[in-house]
């Protein structure tokens, strides 16, 4: 491989050339894909790595595998692309409709899978709380070898990640999930979301809830489950007007954080109406 010297940005041919050059640079390195959170470090406050491993060139992590029993989708795979090739495909409905209404067209074409999950200092990413929803694992690649863990693991670790450590794909199990996606914009598309909700629902043969995973995301500084929803909703009938009544006694689950575009409360306040739509776009799906 050759050495990335002194300059601010090395472009990897192969995952084996990524990891080295990170490794190389230990806490000074961090990859770079699409660019599109690296550009917001200053907004957020944040200080932005000196310097960058580029690894969206590279064919292994801009490939969506889909299997019988799993989907592999590459960390450098856009949200245009995960829209594009998963849409019909189960369990996937609320995941392509979170990447597809994300941002802006020219930001979904530019946004990567890996770099939305990575973003720790961004509390309105979208592909959270679907790949909760889930069950979707997490690759981790470094020099000392592969790892999987759950999303919601990551999620709580991904800030202090060892140096050299590289996602390299999500993983999804297939498994016979309703799944359904809501936000709320304050104004226009582009902007971020106040709040999200993703759902994704197994239903037994007498049509009541089996199993069902609820996530909520951009309300606190970090997506998360609604296990306490949840246990409400299983062993019922999915009904969408029922399940935002339910979401109404359970507030308290949250504590939103304030920002310039809403009040923390008004976050929490806006959560049954899209636990209400979510359910209804899983029960359509």
């Amino acid at each position: 491989m050759t050495s990335p010297g002194d300059e601010r940005l090395f472009m990897a041919g192969s995952v084996a050339e990524a990891l080295a050059a990170l490794a190389d640079r230990g806490c000074e390195g961090a990859p770079f894909a699409g660019g599109t959170s690296i550009m917001r470090l200053p907004i957020w406050g944040a200080p932005q790595a000196a310097f960058y491993v580029g690894v969206g060139r590279i064919p292994e992590l801009n490939a969506i595998d889909v299997g019988d029993d799993r989907i592999r989708i590459g960390a450098c795979v856009t949200h245009s692309r995960l829209v594009a090739q998963l849409a019909g495909t189960a369990p996937c409905d609320g995941l392509v409709a979170a990447a597809g209404s994300a941002a802006s067209p020219s930001i979904r074409g530019m946004a990567t899978v890996g770099g939305n999950l990575c973003a720790w200092h961004f509390s309105a990413a979208d592909l959270p709380p679907p790949l909760l929803c889930l069950d979707a694992e997490v690759e981790l690649r470094s020099t000392a070898g592969v790892e999987r863990i759950a999303v919601e693991r990551f999620l709580a670790i991904r800030q202090d990640m060892e140096p050299g450590t590289l996602v390299t794909a999500v993983i999804i199990p297939r498994r016979p999930f309703l799944t359904g996606n809501a936000r709320l914009l304050m104004r226009t598309a582009g902007d971020n979301p106040v709040a999200t909700v993703s759902l994704a629902a197994m239903l037994g043969q007498n049509g009541l809830v089996e199993d069902i995973r609820i996530a909520v995301g951009s309300v606190e500084r970090s997506a998360r489950r609604w296990p306490r929803l949840e246990q409400r909703l299983k062993g019922l009938a999915l009904e969408a007007r029922k399940a935002g009544e339910l979401a109404e006694t359970e507030l308290d689950a949250f504590t939103g954080r304030d920002g310039i575009d809403a009040p923390g409360w008004y976050r929490v306040q806006v959560l049954p109406a899209l636990v209400r739509r979510a359910a209804a776009a899983a029960l359509h799906s």
